[in-house]
């Protein structure tokens, strides 16, 4: 373990949450905790991965592709913290910075 810990915007942390209340309506609540919960494992991931992501669109950010989903975490390293700026779906548009 390199000590690294995960530090979530308030950002990212409601569009996870907008993300699973939008596939619990269109698809189901199940399918929503289990793509909720991958995200958040594949998120976890970068404590001892933390360059498995892209580069980023934006300057100093990173982009991981969350397995199995059609969204995408992005993110910055800053020390020993993992700042996780958004997620987005793979349809949306990015924005110009964070």
């Amino acid at each position: 373990m390199t000590g690294r810990m995960i530090e979530w915007t308030d950002q990212a942390a409601q569009q996870l949450d907008q993300a699973h209340d939008y596939i619990a309506l269109s698809n189901s609540e199940e399918v929503a905790d289990r793509i909720a919960m991958q995200i958040v494992t594949s998120i976890q991931q970068l404590t001892s991965f933390p360059m498995s992501g892209r580069s980023g669109r934006i300057p100093a950010t990173r982009e991981l592709v969350i397995g199995n989903t059609r969204f995408i975490a992005a993110y910055t390293i800053n020390h020993d913290r993992i700042v996780i700026l958004a997620i987005y779906h793979g349809a949306q548009r990015w924005p110009e910075g964070f």
